[in-house]
């Protein structure tokens, strides 16, 4: 995805376009591991040398806050992010940590039934086990 494309993509989301907020958007777009701040700082700073880890954490809440990113919390150590937040489910392998796309359909999921006591915001479904590249060792 081109930087005006990213811009776009961001103004769609009402999140006004800065340097800091197109780089670490267009990473994300281009990131299909499920990135934490750390790798996302980390991978950025050579190319960024004046951003800070703050300004990726304050970001990020942004981008979660307007829904244009997803904060997973399949890693009990970190938060995860995921910038694509089109319906589905995640798996982590407990060998290696990986984080990997399931396909899920809205009509997958069990009914919510909360009833009026609730009023539901968000639904996140993890699967944890052993992936395919773990299992062949």
């Amino acid at each position: 995805m081109n930087i005006k494309e990213v811009h776009q993509y961001l103004e769609s989301n009402g999140i006004n376009p800065s340097v800091q907020r197109a780089a670490i958007m267009q990473y994300m777009l281009t990131c299909y591991d499920h990135p934490t701040v750390e790798k996302i700082y980390g991978d950025l700073i050579p190319v960024m040398p004046t951003l800070s880890k703050a300004t990726v954490y304050n970001t990020l809440k942004l981008f979660v806050d307007k829904k244009a990113v997803n904060a997973i919390f399949i890693d009990e150590r970190n938060a995860r992010y995921d910038a694509h937040t089109h319906v589905h489910a995640h798996f982590r392998c407990k060998c290696c940590s990986e984080i990997y796309d399931i396909p899920l359909e809205k009509n997958d999921l069990p009914p919510f039934r909360g009833g009026t006591k609730f009023s539901l915001s968000d639904t996140q479904v993890y699967y944890f086990g052993t992936c395919n590249k773990c299992s062949e060792m």
